[in-house]
């Protein structure tokens, strides 16, 4: 149970930095703005795509929050590394920047199946 628990918050926190803290502090810099337009976005979608990030990270690192909502964030966050992925092969072609969602995808993952057998367990004890 203590590497299940282990597993899970390393993966979860990998998770919360990188789509939680990240957008945060660097959406309205120039360089995220322009990486936007480039993947012929507008602005205002980094901006709802921000807030979401963020929602969805408070709902993984929150442990009083529903089941239900915390699997609407991980399919959430599963769906924002898929597109990530589609976008960058589109418009960029086959490179690193193409592939970079789909590690994220590995780590959500991890922290998706810890969480249940984390949750599983909790049952069992009960």
């Amino acid at each position: 149970m203590k590497k299940a628990k282990i597993i899970f918050w390393i993966t979860t926190i990998i998770i919360f930095l990188f789509e939680g803290v990240m957008p945060a502090l660097t959406s309205q810099s120039e360089m995220a703005k322009e990486g936007i337009r480039h993947l012929g976005y507008p602005q205002y979608f980094m901006n709802a795509l921000v807030v979401f990030k963020i929602l969805g990270v408070l709902a993984l690192i929150i442990p009083q929050v529903s089941h239900r909502i915390k699997e609407w964030a991980y399919a959430g966050f599963l769906f924002d590394f898929i597109f990530a992925s589609i976008s960058h092969f589109a418009v960029d072609g086959v490179g690193f920047e193409a592939f970079f969602p789909l590690i994220f995808i590995v780590i959500l993952g991890l922290s998706y199946i810890y969480y249940h057998k984390i949750e599983r367990y909790k049952n069992i004890a009960l």
